[in-house]
């Protein structure tokens, strides 16, 4: 359990500073995808919560091993290379053709041009990087605290993981700007029919050929923020499943259940009320999609006799 307060960010308080932000984190993103090969599902183009911001973690280039941060606590863009070479630019009000023109121009003197697809995905419209004038707006108060939201959501999620001993996901941040963890059930699942904004349907095909039980944490749905559960194929009567804590809901518009963050924040135990809510939504999908739990889960603390340092 944390003995840190969930922080408060209202969206309505940041939504230009997010808009922005969303679609730098999708370039640091694609400059990921361009180097690593391709991994389930598209686990590849995904950024890891650091004790900084956020990470593509390792990424191997011709020019040696590279990672890029978002560092959100002294806000800077950090490249840093295996040959001990790095770059930076500072974080700050800027426009998205901006950070991506000093993007590529700090890989070049890093040695690397990537080839990325220079438009972003899931947003409508979908203003071409070297051209997006339009999103230029950056809170560093704001973007700290959503980094705050973050690193709390990555903790429990990460608890949450660890019960799964079948295919699981990582923890990681998507570029639909949300930080996902995703169990799988071991069967192939029906071709999904696609339909997100300016995202490929071929993009979807891969995303969801496996059946599996999603959640996470978003900068929407809620005052501030929500976190969301939801399965894919979804069984009968998914979406009449008792979840808790008090406060969660099904929300006909988003095909999911939500669970406001507000809720959680304001929960006597913030980390039980969101485990309550990742159980619960898993139990419904797994229990009604007839999941071989039994093989799939286990208990994380199985070895207590070898957990001392």
């Amino acid at each position: 359990m944390s003995r840190q307060p969930w922080p408060r960010l209202a969206v309505a308080d940041w939504t230009d500073t997010r808009d922005t932000l969303h679609l730098w984190t999708q370039i640091v993103g694609k400059v990921r995808m361009a180097y690593a090969p391709l991994l389930n599902h598209w686990w590849q183009v995904t950024l890891y919560v650091s004790p900084r911001g956020l990470t593509t973690g390792t990424v191997h280039t011709p020019a040696g091993a590279l990672d890029i941060e978002l560092d959100l606590v002294d806000h800077r863009l950090r490249m840093r290379l295996s040959t001990g070479t790095e770059e930076a630019f500072d974080l700050r009000p800027m426009s998205v053709a901006d950070f991506h023109a000093q993007t590529l121009a700090a890989l070049e003197r890093l040695g690397l041009r990537p080839r990325i697809q220079a438009t972003p995905n899931e947003v409508d419209p979908a203003i071409p990087f070297a051209e997006d004038h339009e999103h230029a707006a950056y809170d560093p108060q704001a973007a700290h605290l959503f980094w705050q939201q973050l690193v709390q959501a990555d903790r429990v999620l990460g608890e949450f993981r660890s019960h799964f001993v079948g295919k699981v996901s990582p923890v990681h941040f998507w570029g639909a700007m949300d930080l996902a963890c995703t169990r799988f059930s071991g069967r192939p699942a029906p071709e999904h029919p696609g339909g997100a904004p300016n995202c490929g349907d071929w993009v979807m095909v891969e995303g969801y050929s496996r059946e599996l039980s999603s959640c996470g944490f978003w900068p929407g749905g809620g005052q501030e923020g929500a976190f969301y559960a939801y399965a894919y194929p979804q069984p009968a009567g998914f979406e009449a499943a008792e979840v808790g804590p008090e406060g969660a809901f099904w929300s006909t518009e988003n095909g999911q259940f939500l669970l406001p963050y507000e809720v959680v924040a304001d929960a006597p135990d913030p980390d039980a009320a969101l485990s309550r809510f990742l159980h619960d939504t898993y139990a419904a999908a797994a229990d009604l999609g007839g999941w071989d739990r039994a093989a799939l889960e286990d208990d994380p603390a199985r070895w207590p006799q070898h957990r001392r340092g």
